[in-house]
């Protein structure tokens, strides 16, 4: 089976090589560590052994902080080596984990996870979330390398496609010493997908741990930096998804004709739609800055923020008034809405928040979250959360309590892999 899945995903990279290549000339993306990409890492220098953890993008490195961190003070002998896939993810993980060195993770063929393993050495890797690579991981058995699944989970929309796949990915199952998921539903689901049972915990989610859910927020400080003045109010959509932007502004354009003081933060998922974004907000008929651009130049009549610096959308959650998780109005899955709730914010999403299905009843149970069908439905939630404060406020306080009460994650994995280190 695994011959199978190496000719296909060779197939596909050789397919696609003429697009990888363009995007890399014309837009620039990937073009950063294409040797490594390929499995020409830098050796490890070290005389210990790393422990290598992989986070494909920003997300992921923002749920590994807490459990980095504390590895290192529990281990300060043991060296942390990272990798990650894409270029946002590399610049967050550069400027927030306690790690020696910095790779991107090489493309899934052997001719490039070997190489690139037996110059790295490690001696543990641990993968993110569903970072699940098959040649990589029977490479690693190969050379004695324990990996270990963190913050597992299996979604619902990802289940049904391993369940295609279920032969070979009970094979590659078998390579994984510890599985650490999230939630009792992806247990079952690894469980089901051929995961030995002796091999399977329920630590809980590794984002209730971040260092910025535990901190109160200097509001005050956060709102300076969006050169917000105290009279106005501001709606964060966070991780937008193309196909939501516009409903979005559409919504915001409305609400402003009876409330002048409101002000957008956009923050889409990605980067490199920025652009795109940017010539919606024009088409709309709206006035905007780009974060980078504040506070040195003032906001003044600009009503949409469009946010265009890495790592510092969980801060200015601090800011808004009411928070729109993204990802959610179209069939994406949603985001996590931890960061918006640890600051007390009230929150609203769409009706597709499968990826976070467990989160999203919990919040939604403890009144913390309130589900919109449609912008139709958007626009008359955020009106009605903007016009009555008490009910945000309880709203944010109950997201800030569910955080508070589900904290620990980190530690629980760390505990379980003692025995490994």
């Amino acid at each position: 089976m695994y011959w199978l899945y190496s000719l296909g995903l060779g197939a596909f990279f050789l397919g696609g090589l003429p697009v990888f290549m363009a995007q890399a000339i014309l837009r620039g993306k990937y073009r950063r560590g294409l040797p490594e990409r390929l499995g020409r890492v830098p050796a490890w220098a070290g005389l210990v052994p790393p422990v290598w953890l992989h986070a494909v993008s920003v997300g992921e490195v923002m749920a590994a902080i807490p459990l980095a961190r504390e590895l290192a003070g529990r281990r300060p002998d043991l060296p942390l080596l990272v990798s990650t896939v894409t270029d946002t993810g590399r610049a967050v993980a550069e400027q927030r984990l306690p790690a020696k060195q910095f790779v991107f993770f090489p493309v899934d063929l052997g001719w490039a996870v070997e190489p690139a393993l037996d110059r790295l050495r490690p001696r543990i890797v641990l993968l993110t979330e569903t970072e699940i690579w098959p040649n990589f991981i029977r490479a690693c058995g190969a050379r004695g390398v324990p990996v270990v699944l963190i913050n597992g989970r299996i979604s619902p929309r990802s289940y049904p496609r391993y369940r295609r796949v279920r032969r070979l990915f009970a094979q590659v199952l078998r390579g994984i010493r510890l599985f650490c998921m999230q939630t009792a539903q992806d247990a079952e689901r690894i469980l089901l997908l051929g995961a030995p049972a002796d091999r399977v915990r329920v630590v809980g989610n590794l984002k209730y741990d971040l260092p910025t859910l535990g901190a109160a927020p200097d509001v005050a400080g956060v709102r300076a930096r969006l050169a917000l003045s105290p009279d106005r109010r501001l709606i964060v959509a966070g991780s937008t998804h193309r196909g939501e932007d516009e409903v979005l502004l559409e919504v915001f354009r409305d609400l402003r004709r009876s409330r002048e003081d409101l002000c957008l933060l956009l923050a889409p998922r990605h980067p490199e739609r920025l652009d795109e974004v940017e010539r919606l907000v024009r088409r709309a008929g709206l006035t905007w800055v780009r974060r980078s651009q504040l506070p040195a130049k003032p906001l003044d009549g600009a009503s949409v923020i469009l946010l265009d610096t890495m790592g510092e959308l969980a801060l200015l959650y601090a800011a808004a008034t009411v928070v729109f998780i993204g990802g959610s109005l179209i069939p994406h899955g949603g985001q996590n809405m931890l960061e918006p709730a640890a600051v007390g914010r009230p929150v609203l999403h769409g009706p597709h928040m499968g990826n976070f299905a467990e989160m999203r009843d919990l919040f939604r149970q403890a009144g913390a979250a309130i589900q919109v069908e449609d912008g139709i439905g958007l626009g008359e939630k955020l009106a009605a959360l903007l016009d009555d404060p008490a009910r945000a406020d309880r709203m944010g306080k109950a997201g800030r309590q569910i955080v508070e009460t589900h904290r620990g994650a980190g530690h629980r994995t760390l505990d379980l892999l003692e025995a490994l280190l």
